[in-house]
């Protein structure tokens, strides 16, 4: 891991974790050594950051000079903790433990009056904890292919558990209560397809970049599908 990468990752981590925080602890999160990490925390203290503890006791992150200061209303702030919380019910780690990171982030700039309102929020979301199958494939390939607009090779199996390999381009995807979705256009089909993400096997890079195709694509898609939701409801009507 890079050297700038490891320090990033481990202001996250102080800014994330309730203080103190062990240097066990962030070890292990940050994927180091305590004897690396001692000397990071004394980089990162170089470069301006306040940081108190010591070893044996925790770090707390006191004053984050990377950071420029911030305002919320109290409002905004609730708003901010309730849907960060809804992302650990998407199935995506990955994507749960980044909202989670640029939450920290965001309370870490807060005057002191702001942040006690976020470690004393008064509203919560309950939601029934659903044990839904995890994907099989790296979702952060799946993520960079949309942004880097770059084909996918996916070994797929349909609901009718018909098994097919076939090239994709990758336009977005959607989380909903059930399920995880990914859109893109089928090269054998010739046409949009909807993929269950839990369906692919496996997904490596393809050899197609459709930039700047993916906007007009996604708006060739959402125009179908209004056209298809307009004839429903003329239909509806005659009926």
């Amino acid at each position: 891991m890079a050297r700038t990468d490891r320090l990033m990752r481990l202001m996250d981590t102080l800014r994330r974790l309730p203080a103190p925080v062990t240097a066990e602890r962030l070890g292990r999160e940050t994927g180091v050594s305590q004897r690396q990490l001692y000397r990071d925390i004394a980089t990162l203290r170089a470069g301006g950051a306040l940081i108190d503890g010591e070893a044996g006791v925790g770090y707390r992150l006191v004053e984050d000079s990377a950071l420029p200061p911030q305002s919320f209303s109290r409002l905004e702030i609730e708003a901010l903790l309730m849907a960060v919380a809804q992302l650990s019910h998407m199935g995506d780690d990955e994507l749960s433990l980044a909202g989670q990171d640029a939450l920290a982030r965001i309370i870490a700039t807060l005057p002191e009056r702001q942040a006690l309102h976020a470690m004393h929020k008064i509203m919560h979301s309950y939601r029934p904890r659903i044990e839904r199958p995890r994907p099989a494939v790296d979702m952060a390939l799946i993520r960079q292919a949309c942004w880097d607009e770059q084909s996918l090779l996916i070994d797929y199996c349909d609901l009718q558990e018909q098994k097919t390999r076939r090239e994709i381009l990758p336009l977005g995807l959607s989380y909903s209560d059930n399920a995880m979705m990914l859109l893109g256009w089928c090269c054998l089909r010739q046409d949009f397809r909807i993929f269950h993400v839990t369906r692919i096997a496996e997904a490596r890079p393809g050899p197609t970049n459709f930039r700047p195709r993916r906007v007009a694509l996604v708006r060739e898609y959402l125009s179908g599908r209004r056209e298809a939701c307009a004839a429903q409801r003329v239909l509806a009507s005659a009926i």
